[in-house]
């Protein structure tokens, strides 16, 4: 028999270990901060925990790092600081401009046994775009239906390095052919785009939102599609050379439109979910780690008419929200994640018309995801800012006098701010806006359609780091590409050189910024901001110096 003393001791050891499994690990800090516009393109992830963390619970399968341009990035980890922060360290560069979502399962554990959350952990940051002129040069124009004749109709498309070799490539979307037209990049820096993918990968009827995710964890892009005219979501695994293998069509609900795939359970894998306008509902469908997908769980999301639809985090919790569009109500409706695979309302705002697609962004640089949407038969683009505290302000409304159908940000003169970009169907133009930082928008440029534009994707399709155009015609059924000119730094004059007669106009630039606009009309200052720190300043003298010596 144990003595007294001993069975108190087990007790004792008993419930220190059943406290210590009981407990939670958490988040502390997070480097790239949430939604930080600038992370390099080589930067490391390093998340600092509560806790000394075991190295054994983080795998490729419990810390996710993905970009829809991107895909999954490989990489290694290691930890600092006693063991409570992990370091991410990519394989290879992440494509600039892409928004990289960080995902942390409740799998994690400490060396003590504390679990993370039940809920998991994700967070977003953007990679910093090169600095740019906005001037663009077309590089490449196709029709998809050559080679492959038939009615196609583009309504949508994703910029994904579908092969793995650090290049963006596209997957059209068509509707009237009901099917995904693969292009790959030719991954030389020129810009331009190989011959389709023959077959193309059939879909469900009519598809047009799509989005990009790993749902498998093979290392390979694969896509969703939201299918309007056969109630359902399509699901292609990517076999990681631009072609798709298995499908998995998933009913949801009548006119399927947004879709969004982020981790809505905390397992770690990413979730899809979809908007469905006639049944006027949200669907969730839950992934079981294989990429295959359980029976949907369809919810009203307190609108009339749900049709856009995106995810992110608006609260800054560490779970991912939806933000819904809702068509006939003209509201977007915020549900926060429960963390669980279920929503809660939130809150309702105005949306500024009748809303067809919603996409977010932190628009004004204050740490807090803003909306932006477009609002098909209102003929208006709408910008939405965030009110700090997981909700939304007002809604300014942009007309563009026609159908206004997408909306898309990217930020094209690499200042460290998401420009806009508008897509008018009816007017036969794309209108590009211009940052000021603050979340006000200014009219910068039009790109004349061929015939209607379906959408924009903004894309750096060359890996110069400038953010570049890709136009989809729905009706012409055309894909344009528009190159973006980077901003050659170090020239201060403009004429192509950088040399010792930059010097001059360097100095003046540091020293009086509008002495410099007046004295060299026509250039831009940003050639001077060598750290790109979004600044002209003593911190880029060093960096003029070298880039003298070096030329």
């Amino acid at each position: 028999m144990l003595a007294r003393s001993a069975v108190v001791s087990c007790i004792s050891i008993l419930i220190g270990v059943s406290v210590a499994s009981a407990g939670t690990l958490s988040v502390t800090s997070l480097s790239p901060n949430r939604l930080a516009p600038q992370a390099p393109r080589d930067t490391t992830i390093d998340i600092t925990f509560s806790l000394p963390v075991n190295p054994a619970t983080i795998t490729s399968g419990s810390f996710r790092v993905f970009g829809p341009n991107t895909g999954t990035m490989p990489g290694t980890f290691s930890t600092t600081n006693g063991g409570q922060t992990v370091v991410f360290t990519p394989a290879r560069q992440f494509i600039a401009g892409d928004v990289i979502t960080v995902t942390m399962a409740n799998t994690i554990a400490a060396t003590g046994g504390e679990t993370l959350r039940s809920t998991g952990y994700v967070y977003q940051f953007w990679i910093r775009a090169g600095r740019a002129t906005r001037g663009f040069t077309q590089s490449q124009a196709w029709d998809v239906r050559t080679g492959w004749p038939g009615p196609a109709r583009i309504y949508g498309g994703q910029a994904s390095d579908l092969n793995g070799n650090g290049y963006a490539d596209l997957a059209i979307i068509c509707e009237d052919s009901s099917d995904i037209r693969a292009y790959l990049n030719t991954a030389d820096g020129s810009g331009m785009f190989g011959p389709r993918l023959d077959p193309p990968a059939t879909v469900g009827g009519v598809p047009s939102p799509n989005g990009a995710a790993d749902f498998n964890n093979d290392g390979h892009i694969d896509l969703v599609t939201g299918n309007f005219n056969t109630a359902d979501v399509s699901v292609l695994l990517g076999n990681g050379d631009g072609t798709f293998g298995s499908r998995q069509d998933i009913t949801v609900g009548s006119q399927t439109r947004g879709i969004a795939a982020f981790d809505f359970d905390g397992d770690g894998d990413p979730d899809i979910a979809c908007a469905s306008a006639a049944a006027n509902h949200v669907s969730i469908i839950i992934n079981d780690g294989t990429g295959t997908f359980g029976t949907p769980t369809s919810f009203d999301a307190g609108g009339d008419g749900e049709y856009g639809l995106a995810g992110g985090d608006m609260n800054n919790d560490g779970i991912i929200d939806l933000v819904v569009g809702n068509r006939s109500s003209q509201t977007l409706t915020i549900l926060n994640g429960d963390g669980d695979g279920t929503f809660t309302f939130s809150s309702s705002q105005a949306s500024g018309g009748t809303t067809w697609v919603v996409v977010l962004g932190d628009l004004n640089l204050d740490g807090w995801l803003d909306a932006t949407t477009a609002n098909a038969n209102s003929q208006t683009g709408a910008i939405v800012l965030g009110n700090g505290s997981g909700g939304l302000n007002g809604p300014t409304t942009h007309s563009l006098g026609a159908h206004t159908v997408s909306t898309d940000l990217g930020d094209l003169d690499g200042d460290g701010d998401l420009d806009w970009v508008l897509s008018s169907f009816g007017g036969g133009f794309w209108r590009v806006f211009e940052n000021d930082g603050a979340g006000a928008f200014s009219f910068d440029q039009d790109f004349s359609a061929d015939s209607n534009p379906g959408c924009c994707i903004v894309v750096d399709v060359n890996n110069d780091s400038a953010m570049d155009l890709v136009l989809l015609d729905e009706i012409a059924d055309t894909v344009r590409i528009q190159l973006n000119t980077p901003l050659t730094v170090g020239d201060m004059n403009c004429d192509g050189l950088v040399d010792g007669a930059d010097v001059g106009p360097f100095v003046l630039a540091i020293l009086d910024a509008a002495a410099y606009a007046t004295a060299h009309a026509g250039c831009d200052i940003a050639n001077g901001d060598i750290d790109e720190d979004t600044n002209v300043d003593v911190g880029d003298v060093a960096g003029f110096a070298a880039l003298l010596a070096a030329n």
